[in-house]
């Protein structure tokens, strides 16, 4: 009998920001929320389920714009086994990941990457290249 298989082709048409910050998510969506002049929302968290691995549950801040979002992820999640489970395993360094949707280009990635290393809080802003990233498809949240 033939197989058949199904392939898919993502497209990945979002700007990623890596935040290193040791906060909890909601202290982290305020001090992005005061340092940008918007108002993410928590959302429903996002949850993975893998084959051979405990499901992931990422608790995520959105804000629906027009014609995009803004988007915040945390990167670590614990099962409950008490493992650390990881949304982007390869950068384990990171704390959390904004997404930036915008096809009216009215955000200014460089102008928010300033204010948001202005904040004590975060420690780190990098601004990453979704292709070269292993485990992309986990940021695929829709």
């Amino acid at each position: 009998m033939r197989k058949t298989k199904l392939q898919v082709e993502h497209h990945y048409e979002f700007d990623l920001l890596g935040l290193v910050a040791p906060l909890k998510d909601y202290k982290m969506a305020w001090v992005i929320n005061s340092s940008l002049g918007i108002r993410m929302t928590k959302g429903r968290d996002y949850e993975l389920e893998f084959l051979n691995q405990p499901d992931l549950v990422i608790s995520q801040f959105i804000l629906e714009k027009e014609h995009g979002f803004i988007q915040l992820l945390k990167n670590r999640s614990f099962s409950d086994s008490g493992q650390t489970l990881y949304l982007v395993p390869e950068l384990k360094i990171m704390d959390y990941f904004l997404l930036f949707q915008d096809f009216t280009q009215e955000i200014n990635l460089n102008v928010f990457m300033d204010k948001l290393s202005q904040s004590n809080y975060i420690h780190n802003v990098v601004k990453l290249d979704v292709s070269k990233i292993k485990s992309k498809e986990n940021l695929l949240t829709y």
